[in-house]
């Protein structure tokens, strides 16, 4: 047999290889992302899914698209009631949903359909932790002071208009323990006590869920409050 002639068949056995080898690969990250749709820039969004590579893509995309959100709701077994259109101008709030098991207080609060669904995955993935491991105790009660408010930021008469004009936001106060402590933004913020750092671990797990956050740690007008809004920004947010 010529050298030629084996060294044609050797090189065709070498490509032979390559091709099963990469398509064994293929076929090994297709399933494996299947079974990891955390990971999975093409699967669609389900709030249960753990933490992933691709989670804060599929978060960012629902922020500006309420009947992709809404759809993520569903899939995700969430209660709530999606409700008709409201106000007019620049608080006109054509994206209204009421959560009817989330553990809110007011709990008849109607928000954009983005910020129900942080608050879902918030709790979830950041909140029931922190206070089993910092704490001791399950979580009951999730106190707010506002969510809709016609109005620009800061209240002022001028400048750009508030998330809150359109239900886009949730100023969080308070959480209140199934033990009956209650954990005050306000109160227990400053030191190192499990108080203070359970809010801690709160604020930073929020920031990987919302598009903005404020804390006390941004300026005194949120001194007794977390500021959680979904304004569109990307992948990434602000966090403070």
């Amino acid at each position: 047999m010529r050298w030629d002639s084996l060294f044609q068949d050797w090189r065709l056995d070498r490509a032979l290889a390559g091709a099963l080898l990469l398509a064994g690969v293929a076929v090994f990250v297709r399933v494996w992302l299947f079974e990891n749709p955390q990971h999975n820039p093409w699967a669609p969004l389900d709030l249960r899914d753990p933490p992933g590579w691709a989670m804060a893509g599929k978060l960012a995309s629902i922020r500006d698209d309420a009947g992709l959100c809404r759809e993520a709701l569903d899939r995700s077994g969430i209660e709530h009631s999606a409700l008709p259109p409201a106000g007019e101008g620049e608080c006109l709030r054509t994206d209204r949903v009421q959560m009817n098991a989330f553990p809110l207080a007011p709990s008849n609060s109607v928000m954009s359909c983005a910020v129900a669904a942080g608050l879902v995955r918030w709790q979830e993935f950041g909140l029931t932790q922190a206070a089993s491991e910092e704490l001791g105790s399950p979580l009951e009660q999730v106190e707010h002071l506002g969510i809709f408010s016609c109005r620009r930021t800061y209240g002022s008469n001028t400048g750009n208009w508030s998330e809150h004009a359109t239900g886009n936001a949730v100023d969080v106060a308070a959480f209140v323990l199934e033990d009956g402590r209650r954990i005050s933004v306000l109160e227990d913020w400053d030191g190192d006590s499990a108080e203070s750092r359970f809010l801690k671990r709160a604020r930073d797990s929020a920031c990987e869920i919302f598009g903005t956050v404020l804390s006390p740690d941004y300026n005194a007008a949120h001194r007794d409050h977390f500021h959680l809004d979904q304004a569109a920004r990307g992948f990434g947010g602000y966090c403070r």
